[in-house]
């Protein structure tokens, strides 16, 4: 799929927003301070938006999480759609990305191999 320019400006702002709604406008603390929003996929049509997470944690914590960001993604959209002036504002889905655990995973073994 070819990312044109446009897509690449919707994509920031949307990032953008949503990683404002999860830090000050999300009140349900089992959403932990450290959750961050790495990379935004939205369809050419803008019905879907695969939303990046990264959360650090154990597994109980991120499964939880996930759900609920889920569940509050009705929410998340109403405020996207606010704050952003799209025809059509997509459809959240949260895929929780473990890039963040692996880059860090990886450097203590580098690390540790050059001791």
């Amino acid at each position: 799929m070819k990312n044109s320019t446009r897509m690449i400006r919707i994509n920031d702002e949307i990032r953008k927003e949503v990683s404002e709604i999860l830090r000050s406008e999300l009140k349900d603390p089992r959403i932990g301070t450290i959750t961050s929003v790495l990379k935004v996929e939205t369809t050419n049509d803008l019905k879907y938006c695969k939303v990046y997470v990264s959360i650090l944690g154990d597994e109980d914590k991120k499964k939880e999480t996930i759900e609920v960001l889920k569940n509050a993604s009705g929410y998340i959209r109403k405020l996207i759609a606010e704050r952003i002036n799209l025809r059509c504002t997509p459809e959240f889905k949260f895929i929780l990305d473990d890039s963040l655990e692996y880059g860090i995973k990886i450097s203590k073994l580098i690390d540790e191999i050059s001791k």
